[in-house]
């Protein structure tokens, strides 16, 4: 997947706008986003729906399972923020908040108005951020992130570790695909007992194989005369597309005004 992701990064059809563009409207996106209320929060994610897989033509398939990442996360908090309970003496106390529930003897177990408020709030705003950052993350090369930051002066030893560390994900991941498949032909999790124990093994496999790639990494940069900076080849070879800066000036300014104008009601 992680291969997949910096594929289209450079094959989209969004790639020859300038990265500073795309950087500054998926920026902007997050932080009108992060104050706009739950509906328009949907329409935003529709909106960056439609860049990304209309425009950009990255395929559904490969957004939709990106997207399934946060709702996974989303899934496992409803639990915690949704059930509540209370001893059969406290029920008068929680009978505004209760929207339904059940007694199991001397124990009051009900689901919470505001949880599902609350779970309604996360979803929307995980969801909408997060494609935000799936904009950005589709359509702008993290080579082109890095030389941006350069650009606006951040220090050369965080843009340093941030290339080191993208690298590193990818060799993570290959390497932990590579050993799950390697025990996975060996019938390695065909019961609860050998999947421990094969989790065990790839746990330990995995770093020390990550500490001989970091090992491999150290002595070839050594070796091509590292000096501290990283030196990224690139041609500039974009131009600006005046029927997209028009649709996302014009839709952050709808945004900003109908955000803007909600809390001005609310007052």
């Amino acid at each position: 997947m992680h291969h997949q992701i910096d594929s289209l990064a450079y094959t989209n059809r969004l790639r020859y706008l300038p990265p500073e563009h795309k950087l500054l409207f998926g920026i902007t996106l997050f932080c009108l986003s992060w104050a706009a209320p739950s509906p328009l929060q949907l329409l935003i994610t529709v909106w960056i729906a439609i860049w990304i897989v209309i425009y950009a033509r990255i395929p559904a398939s490969v957004y939709l399972k990106l997207q399934a990442i946060p709702l996974g996360f989303w899934l496992t908090s409803v639990p915690a923020l949704v059930l509540a309970g209370v001893g059969l003496s406290d029920m008068e106390s929680v009978q505004t908040d209760v929207f339904w529930g059940i007694n199991f003897g001397h124990f009051f177990l009900y689901l919470s108005q505001q949880g599902l408020q609350q779970i309604t709030i996360l979803f929307t705003r995980s969801l909408v951020l997060t494609s935000c950052m799936y904009f950005i993350l589709l359509t702008v090369p993290f080579v082109e992130i890095v030389r941006i930051l350069k650009k606006i002066g951040c220090p050369s030893l965080i843009t340093e570790l941030l290339t080191l560390m993208y690298r590193f994900i990818f060799l993570l991941t290959e390497t932990a695909s590579e050993l799950l498949t390697a025990q996975q032909a060996r019938i390695g999790y065909c019961n609860w007992k050998t999947g421990i124990r094969s989790i065990g093994i790839v746990v330990s496999q995995l770093l020390r194989r990550t500490l001989e790639n970091y090992r491999q990494i150290s002595l070839g940069l050594t070796s091509r005369g590292f000096t501290g900076e990283l030196k990224v080849w690139y041609i500039r070879r974009y131009k600006p597309d005046f029927r997209y800066i028009i649709e996302a000036i014009c839709g952050c300014v709808l945004l900003f005004v109908n955000i803007g104008w909600h809390y001005v009601s609310r007052i």
